[in-house]
Order: C-alpha cells, then sequence, then structure tokens
C-alpha cells in the first residue's frame, strides 16, 4: 500500500516519553495494566470523536491530544492507522448492537428500534469519518460487510421478537431486510435531516397493523 505524507506519520513516531521509560518497566509498575486499559480506551473512545467530526487527514497529534495522552502511548496501543481505525469500527459495533437489548428493557419495541436507528445513524456518521483508512481495511479482510450485517441483523432480530411478542411490530419482517433498507436510506438520503425522517418511516412501516 502507497502511504501519503498524511498517513505516515501514523507509521513514524517520534521520539516521546514511551522511549524514555522501557515497557517493561511500566508494566511492573502497580495498577500499570489498568492504566494501560483505561488509556487504550481513552484513545478509541477520542479517535471516535474526532474522526466522526473531522477531516479524514486528522493528524495523529490531535487524537492523542483529545485522548490526553501522549503520542508515544496511542502508538504503543496503535502502530497505525488502520489498526485504530479497526478498533474504532469493532467498537462503536459492539455498542451499537448491544444497546439493542437495553434498549427493549426501557422502552416499547417501537421506541427501541427509533432510538436504535437513531443510534444507527451516528455509527454511520462514524464510519463516514474514517472511510478512506476503513477502505483500506476492509480490502485487508480484517473487516468484512457480512460479519457487519450478521451483527446488525442480531440486533435487529432483538428488537423485532419484542415487538412480534406483544403485538406491537409485524410478525412478517425479516431482520436482514430491515439492516438493507437501513443502508439503503443512508446511502439515498441528502442529509442527516432526511435520513432521519426515511428511518422514522421505515420503523412506520413496521409496526403492527393495530399501533
Amino acid at each position: 500500500m502507497t502511504v501519503s505524507g498524511t498517513d505516515s506519520a501514523w507509521l513514524e513516531p517520534t521520539v516521546t516519553e514511551a522511549e524514555a521509560i522501557p515497557f517493561s518497566e511500566i508494566e511492573r509498575r502497580p495498577g500499570a495494566r489498568r492504566d494501560a486499559q483505561r488509556n487504550r480506551q481513552r484513545i478509541i473512545d477520542a479517535a471516535t470523536r474526532v474522526l466522526a467530526a473531522r477531516p479524514e487527514s486528522v493528524k495523529i497529534e490531535t487524537i492523542a491530544h483529545e485522548a490526553g495522552v501522549g503520542v508515544g502511548t496511542l502508538y504503543r496501543n496503535f502502530p497505525s492507522r488502520e489498526a485504530l481505525v479497526e478498533e474504532v469500527y469493532r467498537s462503536e459495533l459492539t455498542r451499537l448492537c448491544a444497546m439493542a437489548a437495553q434498549l427493549v428493557a426501557d422502552h416499547s419495541p417501537a421506541d427501541a428500534m427509533r432510538e436504535w436507528m437513531r443510534r444507527y445513524q451516528d455509527f454511520v456518521a462514524t464510519k463516514h469519518g474514517m472511510a478512506e483508512a476503513l477502505r483500506a481495511v476492509i480490502a485487508s479482510g480484517a473487516i468484512s460487510s457480512g460479519n457487519t450485517r450478521e451483527h446488525l441483523n442480531g440486533a435487529i432480530a432483538t428488537i423485532l421478537d419484542a415487538g412480534r411478542a406483544d403485538g406491537s411490530l409485524r410478525a412478517d419482517v425479516q431482520p436482514a431486510d430491515v439492516s438493507a433498507s437501513m443502508a439503503g436510506i443512508m446511502l439515498a438520503a441528502a442529509d442527516i435531516d432526511q435520513a432521519t425522517r426515511m428511518l422514522q418511516l421505515l420503523v412506520d412501516g413496521l409496526l403492527g397493523r393495530d399501533q
């Protein structure tokens, strides 16, 4: 893969505090493992925010600053842009799909579906912010569209099953049809507002006959 001037910054870390202290010594410190886990999560959360809101050419220093860690700490966890993007994608997908069960527990199935689709919009917004790097990750085989659809379909099934049980959602709808419809809406919508309206129309089409 050809490395552009921007991408090369992800591959050539500068001398930082990470090089001043041997990693083995850092690991031996009390609480070091917990600190490392917290730093890793802070990097993932910061990258998610930055990649969703800013151009793809965002610098490594920007994400490190947003996370409140040194550049060396970021490189120690994620040696390349693609590695960080892959982890952000997986983290967001897992979070999105895990929300389905909690939303069903807290809301009616129809409201849970509406809220889950709103969260899906946020997930897609994050993907747009890292589109170029994400394409490279997909090309490498680290992430597959089939695996993504499987996870999304599982979350949708959780909400549909709850709606079938109480009659509030149609019993003849397949999760794969819903996920395909959502993807089509996000591709076709002219802007966020239109996407929101179209997703709500999709939910309306899922309502049971008596709703």
